[in-house]
């Protein structure tokens, strides 16, 4: 099989056998590869640079073996922890009243769809400086450059240590800003994972530690359906990679976020029962099996511009292509995806439901994603036993609810379709919280 054309997991089993790098790490705690090895089997690029653990090529996650640049040409692997988890959506959404946008017309706040352009928005709706609790914070460096020089230790999963050299390793910096009494380093992202690589963070850290008299302080953002998410780290000790600790996290909207119970409950009575048991597995749509929603208006949103192939979704959603066809069938369960065949490949795109979706104002977008989930029996059986209850539903209920509706035939998938109908479920009732 050509190069490029095999998957980076295919493409890492090869190496890590050729190497013999399980009984080399087993031995020495590290191996050092250099990008030309890698590139026998694949590009380099495609190969070591994974922002969250979902990421990860199965030929490395299940040996818990990551991945660090230690240079421009090189890399060291072992088994370390190198991810930081983001924590859950559940906090209360501060509206900038007080900081509203010119009206310019470039800039459109239902239609935010690349992390530069969320950048824009955090700097001139003024959201950045009330997160920093300062002003006047500016712009004033971003993109790639060299690390410089530095050493620093990180933990193992074993629970031990190792000590990793760089030498002018590259990193990219989505945002510098300065003001009178800091300089900021901010991580922006505009797909929703689960965690985070701290090296996003640690690599220019380090880097500027070195050049500034200013204290530094790190940003990590997250833009997606409406919400700026923003958290703030620091390194306790900037010599240990695994001392990051977050200082605080704020949310932010331009829009009305406030939802009532009383809304969820409208909208439930006024929902009509469309799909019982016509979403079997059998059919064009199997039933759910993704446990994050957001994650599914994550790649709604990023749909918006261009329709994708299975490949493109994985790489943007840094998931593996068996997760996209999960996240596909999710959205496409609620009518917002389609598949289309443009020239020689499928592509996913938005139905025209999900294209007026995007169009909708927060509070809209939300309550109509909670009528679409409600068409479902299942879905509306879930919500009416927690209002009846007061109480988050079981799985094992859900399970028997899956089985009374017929809409999930394998007895091996069950508990993990159930389990993403707990956690949409769950989706729902925090809308109230935000």
């Amino acid at each position: 099989m050509q190069k490029n054309k095999i998957s980076a997991n295919e493409a890492w089993k090869e190496i890590i056998k050729k190497y013999d790098i399980i009984n080399r790490i087993n031995k020495n705690g590290i191996f050092h590869i250099k990008a030309s090895e890698i590139k026998e089997f694949k590009e380099p690029r495609l190969m070591a640079k994974w922002d969250c653990t979902s990421a990860l090529p199965e030929a490395l996650r299940n040996n818990k073996i990551n991945i660090l640049p230690n240079s421009r040409s090189s890399y060291v692997l072992g088994r370390f922890n190198l991810y930081e988890e983001i924590p859950e959506l559940t906090e209360s959404v501060n509206k900038m009243d007080s900081a509203e946008l010119p009206a310019l017309e470039t800039i459109d706040i239902n239609s935010i769809t690349s992390e530069s352009a969320a950048i824009c928005i955090l700097i001139i709706s003024g959201i950045l400086d009330d997160f920093l609790g300062d002003r006047d914070t500016v712009e004033t460096f971003n993109g790639r450059m060299g690390t410089g020089e530095f050493d620093f230790s990180v933990n193992t999963v074993d629970g031990g240590k190792q000590i990793i050299s760089v030498k002018n390793a590259q990193c990219e910096i989505d945002g510098g800003f300065e003001n009178d009494k800091d300089v900021i380093i901010l991580e922006a992202k505009n797909v929703v994972h689960e965690d985070f690589h701290i090296r996003q963070l640690y690599y220019p850290y380090r880097l500027w530690e070195q050049k500034v008299s200013k204290p530094i302080r790190l940003v990590f953002s997250v833009y997606s359906n409406m919400i700026f998410r923003l958290f703030e780290y620091r390194f306790s000790d900037k010599n240990n990679y695994s001392s990051i600790e977050l200082v605080k996290a704020k949310n932010y909207s331009l829009q009305e976020t406030h939802i009532e119970i009383s809304d969820l409950v409208e909208i439930r009575n006024l929902t009509k029962i469309i799909f019982d048991d016509d979403c079997r597995e059998d059919d064009n749509v199997p039933f759910i099996q993704a446990n994050s929603f957001e994650r599914v208006i994550s790649l709604l949103e990023n749909l918006k511009e261009n329709a994708m192939t299975k490949e493109q979704i994985a790489e943007l959603m840094e998931f593996d292509e068996r997760q996209s066809d999960y996240y596909y069938n999710a959205g496409a369960y609620l009518g917002l995806f389609v598949k289309r065949i443009e020239g020689a490949s499928k592509r996913v795109a938005l139905t025209r439901l999900g294209e007026q979706i995007l169009t909708m104002n927060y509070k809209e977008r939300q309550l109509k994603f909670v009528q679409l989930m409600l068409q479902h029996q299942i879905f509306a059986d879930c919500f009416d036993s927690i209002i009846e209850t007061g109480e988050l539903i079981e799985i094992s209920e859900i399970e028997k609810l899956m089985r009374k509706y017929n809409v999930c035939k394998s007895t091996s998938t069950i508990h993990r379709r159930a389990s993403s109908v707990q956690c949409w479920i769950k989706w729902v009732f925090n809308l109230v919280n935000l």
